[in-house]
C-alpha cells in the first residue's frame, strides 16, 4: 500500500501540499483500491474514503465549507465507504443540523445541498448537492448519493502550530504581559472553545532583554481580567486559565478574577491559590461543555442530563452571554456539585517557578494543564530512590503472581551479572516524588528525576512542535543487541505493523556494532524499541558502547529503551531531537521486561499515547514502577484504531456482565471531545476522558461489543485484548 506523502500519476493530477512551512494535508489515490486517501504527514494520520469506481481528484477551494479546512478536492462518485464507523453529522446548506448517525443507524435525506462532517482521525468535511443516505453497521459507514455527483472533500489537520513568538524579560510583570497574549490563539471566545479544534496553540514565549510582541498580536476582547501578585508562581499557575478565558493578566494585591460587568471572584480561597485556580479552570471548562449543547451539536449529553435538574442554570440563555456573564453564573454553582462528573483531567504539570520556565507556559496552557509549583526539593542518593520506589509500589502495583514473579537467578538487563552491575553514579543523581493528583498524567518540569511522574522538558515540547513531515510508511525500528533477549524481539515483531488499515515499515536489527547503531539512530523512524544492555558508558554493542552524547544526527521521534537504568541515555535522546520515550530507573528483571515490552508494543501499535500506554501496562506488571516517561507523554506513535483511545473492565454479574467503559485523550481528541459508547440502545454522548459509564450487558451483547474493536480489557486485574476474548473467558 502506498504510504504517506507518496503520489501517483503526473504532478498535475496531485494536490499540492498546504500549511505554513510544512506539508499539512495530502490527497491521493490509494494503491490497492479505488477512492481517496487523505493523509497528514506531520501527525502521521491517514484515512481512506473508498469509491465503487476509480475517481479523479480535482483541486478545490477549501473555503467552500462551513468550518475551516486546510485543503480540498472534488471527486465524482455515487457513494463513499469509510474504513471504519465514525460519527457523521449532516447539516443543510445553511448549517442547520439535520441528523447525526452513529453505529447501527441509517438515515435518508431527500434531494438538497448537504454539509457532512466526519469525525475521523483527520477532520473531514463533505459538501454534496444530491439525495443522501447514510448507513452504518458494526464495522463500516457508507454514504450513498443515488447517482454519480460531484462531492467536495475537505480536510483539516489536528496539528497545531503557534502563529507568533513573544519575548519577555525575567520580571514577573513582563511575564504577565506575555501570558495575556496566550488567548490570542483561541479561534472563538464562545463556549465552543471547549472543543479542542477551536483552541489554537498559544504563541511561543522566549526570554530576552526586553518585552517584545509582534505587531497586531492582541488579547481577545473578553472583558475578563486576572489580577495577580507579581510573582512567577502566581503567573505560572494561572497561565492555562488565562489562556482559556482569553483574560488579561495584570498586577494586583491579591489574586482574583474581575469582569467588565463588575463581577469579582477571589482566587485565594480556603484551599489556597493553586487549588482555587484548578477548580475555576475545571468548572468553567466543564460548564462550557454543557452550555455548548445549545449550539452546533445539540446532542443528548450524559453530563448535562445528569446535572441539569440540580443546577440553577439556563443553558439556552447562557449560550449567547459573554464570558464574564457565564463566569458569574458558573461560579455560583458549588464545586462539590459538579466534581464527581468532571472528565478525568489530562495533565498536572509541576513547574518550578523560576524565570527560565516562562518558556514552558504556552505548552502547559495548550494542554489546559493544572499547574502546581513544587514544595518538595530533589534529594540525592540511591536510598531516596529506593524509598520512593518502594512507596510508589505500595500505592500502585499489583503483587506478582507465582507465574509472573522472576525465577531464582534470572538475569537482569544490566551489562553484568547481579553482583557485577555497573550503572550511573547514583550519588550524582537527585530524585523527587511529586504529590499524588487525580490527573491522568503528571509531568515534572524541574530539577531531579521524578518517581511516579513523567520527566518533561522544554526541548521535548519544541521537538514535537517542529516535527517535520515524513514521506513513506510509519517507521518502527526494533534493535535487539543481546541474543539472550530474542523472546521479546519475536513478541514485538509480530505486533508492530499488524494493523491492516495503516502502512507500516518494521525494521529489525540484531547485535549492532557501535557504528551500525549510530547509523540506525540517524534514520528517520517514528519509534525505536531497543532491547539490550545500557550502562554508564551508553548502549552496549559487541565492540563497545555508544554514548548518545556523541551522536551528531538523530532521526528517532519516540522510543522504549528496555534495558537497565536507561534514564540518562533516554534524556540525551530527548535533548537531540526525540519527542518522548519510556526508560528505566533501575535494573529490570528480564522476564518482567519481556512482559512489559510486549504490552507496550500492543498499546502503542493500537494508538495509545506513550504515557497512557505505560500506565495501562503497569497494571499487569510487577516491575512497572521501574519505568517512567521522559519528554512529552501525550505523544502517540500512530493514530488510534478507533475514534479515540479506550479500554474497558469487565466483570461477571448475576444477570450478565458489567462493563466499565473508559476513554483517554489523544492528539486527535483532546479534552472537550465527546464519545458515544457502542452499547446496544445507547445514543447518549459522554465527555472524554475517564470512565464514561458502567453498562450491564447480556452474553450476546457482550460478544457483539467485543467484536467491534480490538481494545485492551481488564479482567480480574489482568490485561487482555478483546479479539482474544469471548463470554467463555470469564
Amino acid at each position: 500500500m502506498e504510504g504517506f506523502g507518496r503520489r501517483r500519476g503526473p504532478e498535475s493530477d496531485a494536490v499540492a501540499p498546504v500549511g505554513d512551512d510544512h506539508l499539512q494535508i495530502e490527497f491521493d489515490s490509494p494503491a490497492d483500491q479505488t477512492g481517496v486517501v487523505v493523509s497528514d504527514p506531520i501527525e502521521r494520520s491517514r484515512f481512506v474514503l473508498s469509491t465503487p469506481e476509480e475517481v479523479q481528484l480535482r483541486t478545490a477551494d477549501p473555503d467552500a465549507f462551513q468550518f475551516p479546512a486546510d485543503e480540498a478536492v472534488t471527486v465524482r462518485t455515487d457513494g463513499l465507504e469509510l474504513e471504519t464507523v465514525v460519527s457523521v453529522c449532516v447539516r443543510d446548506g445553511s448549517g442547520e443540523m439535520l441528523g447525526q448517525i452513529e453505529h447501527f443507524a441509517e438515515q435518508t435525506f431527500p434531494a438538497g445541498t448537504y454539509s457532512v462532517e466526519l469525525f475521523a482521525p483527520i477532520k473531514l468535511y463533505l459538501r454534496v448537492d444530491a439525495p443522501l443516505r447514510v448507513v452504518s453497521d458494526a464495522t463500516r459507514t457508507r454514504l450513498e448519493f443515488e447517482s454519480e455527483t460531484d462531492v467536495l472533500v475537505g480536510a483539516r489537520s489536528h496539528h497545531k502550530r503557534p502563529a507568533a513568538t513573544i519575548r519577555t524579560t525575567d520580571h514577573p510583570r513582563d511575564a504577565m504581559r506575555a501570558v495575556s497574549l496566550l488567548g490570542s490563539a483561541l479561534k472563538t471566545t464562545t463556549v465552543e472553545r471547549s472543543y479542542p479544534t477551536l483552541r489554537g496553540h498559544p504563541p511561543l514565549i522566549e526570554r530576552g532583554s526586553q518585552f517584545e510582541a509582534p505587531d497586531g498580536l492582541e488579547p481577545p476582547e473578553t472583558g475578563v481580567r486576572l489580577e495577580l501578585p507579581e510573582t512567577h508562581r502566581h503567573v505560572y499557575v494561572a497561565a492555562p486559565l488565562a489562556y482559556y478565558l482569553g483574560a488579561e493578566v495584570v498586577p494586583g494585591a491579591s489574586p482574583r478574577i474581575v469582569t467588565e460587568g463588575g463581577f469579582a471572584y477571589d482566587l485565594d480561597g480556603l484551599d489556597g491559590f493553586e487549588k482555587s485556580v484548578e477548580r475555576v479552570l475545571k468548572q468553567t471548562f466543564f460548564l462550557d461543555c454543557l452550555t455548548r449543547t445549545e449550539g452546533y451539536y445539540q446532542v443528548d449529553l450524559h453530563e448535562r442530563r445528569t446535572l441539569e435538574s440540580t443546577l440553577d442554570l439556563d443553558f439556552a440563555d447562557l449560550y449567547d452571554r459573554s464570558i464574564g456573564e457565564q463566569l458569574e453564573a458558573y461560579l455560583r454553582v458549588p464545586y462539590e456539585t459538579i466534581e464527581p462528573h468532571l472528565p478525568e483531567w489530562k495533565l498536572t504539570a509541576h513547574v518550578t517557578p523560576n524565570a527560565p520556565n516562562v518558556e514552558l507556559l504556552p505548552f502547559v496552557a495548550n494542554d489546559l494543564a493544572v499547574v502546581t509549583t513544587p514544595a518538595t526539593q530533589p534529594t540525592s542518593g540511591s536510598s531516596v530512590q529506593a524509598n520512593a520506589v518502594d512507596d510508589f509500589l505500595r500505592r500502585t502495583a499489583t503483587p506478582p503472581s507465582p507465574s509472573t514473579a522472576p525465577a531464582a537467578g534470572e538475569f537482569t538487563r544490566s551489562a553484568g551479572t547481579r553482583s557485577q552491575q555497573v550503572g550511573p553514579d547514583e550519588s550524582k543523581q537527585t530524585y523527587v516524588q511529586p504529590p499524588e493528583t487525580d490527573s491522568l498524567e503528571q509531568a515534572w518540569l524541574g530539577p531531579g528525576i521524578p518517581i511516579g511522574a513523567s520527566k518533561a522538558s522544554l526541548q521535548a515540547y519544541r521537538n514535537r512542535l517542529s516535527r517535520d513531515p515524513i514521506e513513506g510508511d510509519i517507521g518502527i525500528t526494533v534493535v535487539c543487541n543481546d541474543p539472550k533477549m530474542a523472546e521479546e524481539r519475536d513478541a514485538v515483531e509480530s505486533v508492530y505493523g499488524s494493523r491492516d488499515e495503516l502502512p507500516f515499515e518494521v525494521r529489525t536489527h540484531y547485535e549492532l556494532t557501535v557504528e551500525e547503531l549510530r547509523s540506525v539512530l540517524a534514520e528517520e523512524t517514528e519509534f525505536l524499541h531497543y532491547i539490550g544492555h545500557i550502562d554508564e558508558d551508553g548502549f552496549q554493542c559487541p565492540d563497545g558502547a555508544l554514548d548518545v552524547t556523541t551522536i551528531d544526527s538523530l532521526g528517532v521521534d519516540s522510543f522504549l529503551l528496555n534495558a537497565c537504568q536507561s534514564y540518562e541515555q533516554g534524556m540525551e535522546l530527548i535533548e537531540r531531537g526525540a519527542i518522548a520515550g519510556i526508560v528505566t530507573l533501575n535494573d529490570v528483571v528480564n522476564s518482567g521486561a519481556v512482559d512489559i515490552g510486549r504490552s507496550l508494543a500492543r498499546l502503542l501499535n493500537y494508538g495509545f499515547p506513550i504515557r497512557i500506554s505505560l500506565e495501562i501496562a503497569r497494571k499487569d506488571s510487577y516491575i512497572g514502577s521501574d519505568y517512567i516517561v521522559v519528554g512529552d507523554g501525550s505523544f502517540s506513535v500512530t493514530q488510534v484504531q478507533g475514534a479515540l483511545p479506550n479500554m474497558c473492565k469487565i466483570t461477571r454479574s448475576d444477570s450478565g456482565f458489567i462493563v466499565d467503559y473508559r476513554t483517554y485523550p489523544s492528539a486527535e481528541y483532546e479534552l472537550g471531545s465527546m464519545v458515544v459508547p457502542y452499547i446496544p440502545d445507547n445514543e447518549t454522548y459522554y465527555l472524554s476522558s475517564g470512565t464514561a459509564d458502567t453498562f450491564e450487558l447480556t452474553e450476546m451483547e457482550l460478544d457483539d461489543f467485543l467484536s467491534l474493536e480490538n481494545i485492551p480489557t481488564l479482567i480480574d486485574g489482568s490485561l487482555r485484548w478483546s479479539e482474544n476474548l469471548s463470554t467463555d473467558s470469564f
